[in-house]
């Protein structure tokens, strides 16, 4: 019977649950340096001990002024390796998984000076404009996430996720809201993606699998639908990505068009529709803190692993919690034993 505690393989990732940890950033990197922190080691690692299969450590950025603010992480330099290993090394002690999500924040940048964007359309009023990546612009960014692809190969992580969902610059280069080009970057909206993706595989050991999240719906009019997320989600698992993060929105302010739905799973119709369609392993997020839900989701296939993030927020051992809940054996570090 599958379950939210079964274990589930691919490639060489081998997760002893279905549990993932996604990617919340904490703003609290060591200053402007883009370093993990020891609140970064305490964070992960002490879901690690929680139970959690596989984490995903928070957006992680391939230049300064690509993050949302300048407290975040960044991977565009060795010197942010050792902290991260140390993270990697621990959790791998509490038999978790982890991976790293790699990002630019685009027009969403706050803190640069002055952010870059595929166009000079600002994300609201209030937003700072943003300058227009030229041409030659566009690939050298190709080559940053490139090398911070291969710094995280350095630190020791089970996979790498890359950011093209919540309007950061993937996604930014997806959207028709977004996107006004006339170069070869705008003709095809997903060639930005699909080049990282290339980028980021020649990098990777062959047997490392590659995640993509995507918003798989926008918000705003104008914007995208399932129907075209589920072509550019074929176009990315062509070009190299094994498994499919699924969201929704980010792409402006919410409320201008339609909002998303608040009540619980529900983005899982999304990771549904494109595991069915595209044939490829799902993370569903969203509203999945209840472990009677979550195993739903996994039991009802319509998702390969769920994605917890409010909920390990409040309990970091949300894990150990869902498999008590659920009546399946609970594996606790052995100091933690006589609490359950």
């Amino acid at each position: 019977m599958t379950h939210l505690l079964s274990t589930y393989s691919l490639k060489s990732l081998e997760l002893k649950n279905r549990i993932v940890m996604p990617p919340m950033c904490q703003f609290s990197a060591a200053g402007k340096d883009g370093a993990a922190t020891d609140w970064h080691f305490v964070h992960y690692v002490s879901r690690a001990i929680g139970g959690a299969g596989l984490i995903i450590i928070e957006m992680t950025n391939v230049e300064p002024d690509g993050r949302i603010t300048d407290y975040d992480l960044g991977l565009w330099s060795d010197e942010q390796i050792p902290a991260l290993k140390r993270i990697v090394d621990a959790c791998h002690t509490y038999g978790a998984k982890v991976a790293i999500q790699i990002a630019h924040a685009g027009r969403k940048a706050v803190d640069a000076t002055v952010p870059v964007a595929p166009s000079e359309i600002p994300y609201d009023e209030k937003s700072k404009t943003p300058r227009a990546l030229s041409t030659a612009e566009v690939q050298e960014m190709v080559e940053k996430f490139r090398q911070a692809v291969q710094r995280a190969v350095k630190a020791g992580f089970d996979a790498i996720e890359l950011h093209g969902a919540h309007g950061y610059l993937i996604h930014q280069f997806l959207s028709p809201i977004t996107n006004k080009r006339e170069d070869e970057y705008g003709q095809d909206r997903t060639l930005f993606g699909r080049e990282i993706i290339e980028a980021a595989k020649a990098e990777m050991p062959n047997d490392m699998p590659l995640i993509m999240r995507i918003s798989a719906r926008e918000y705003m009019e104008g914007g995208y639908g399932l129907q075209e997320s589920i072509v550019f989600s074929k176009a990315f698992k062509e070009a190299g990505v094994d498994i499919l993060h699924i969201s929704t929105g980010g792409e402006g302010p919410l409320g201008v068009f339609e909002k998303p739905g608040s009540h619980a799973a529900y983005q899982v119709s999304f990771a549904r529709e494109i595991k069915k369609a595209v044939e490829v392993p799902v993370i569903a997020v969203g509203r999945l803190d209840d472990p009677i839900l979550a195993n739903a989701v996994i039991g009802n296939e319509e998702a390969d692993l769920v994605a917890v993030g409010r909920g390990m927020l409040r309990n970091p051992h949300w894990a150990l919690e869902a498999a008590a809940v659920l009546k399946q054996p609970v594996n606790p570090p052995r100091q933690y034993t006589s609490g359950f």
